[in-house]
């Protein structure tokens, strides 16, 4: 809602991300972020939005309602709660889909491995004179040789990706 306010508003007065990152003394890339809702403002920073794009606080915040000063206050903590949840709920879903991601990429590392261990490489032995076959062989060979140089790369990126993202207590 808030993100949705700050992008329609700065485009019904004509400004630019950029227009207003400047008034705001931020970079553009926090206004992008602010608008689609991958970050909020503070409370300090929502007051100075308000004043830059003429409007009330509430507004921004989706209020319609005017309320006391103090009401204010406590509606804009209140909102500012729930966005702050929905972040880290976000944050929270995300490190958990890279957490899996990660070990699925392990575990498919280690079952190539293991099958082309078992297979020991059994283009070597096979009568290349057919261009087909030589095509084919070709084919194992390179990525056998690549994937021989590349995977205890990713293999180590992918257990530091894990021990990264893993949930912390």
């Amino acid at each position: 809602m808030l993100n949705e306010n700050i992008k329609a508003i700065r485009k019904s007065k004509g400004l630019s991300q950029e227009e207003l990152a400047i008034k705001l003394n931020v970079v553009r890339q926090t206004i992008s972020k602010w608008e689609q809702g991958l970050s909020v403002p503070d409370s300090d920073m929502l007051i100075s939005i308000s004043e830059v794009l003429e409007t009330s606080v509430s507004t921004l915040l989706g209020e319609t309602v005017i309320e006391s000063k103090v009401g204010d206050l406590k509606v804009i903590s209140e909102k500012l709660e729930i966005i702050n949840l929905q972040l880290a709920q976000r944050k929270t879903t995300r490190r958990k889909t890279f957490h899996w991601l990660f070990i699925s990429l392990s575990a498919v590392i280690v079952t190539i491995s293991a099958v082309l261990i078992a297979l020991n490489s059994p283009y070597l032995g096979w009568n290349y004179s057919d261009p087909e076959t030589a095509v084919v062989g070709g084919a194992f060979h390179a990525f056998e040789w690549l994937f021989v140089r590349l995977a205890p790369i990713i293999l180590i990126g992918t257990i530091v990706g894990i021990f990264l993202t893993r949930k912390k207590v």
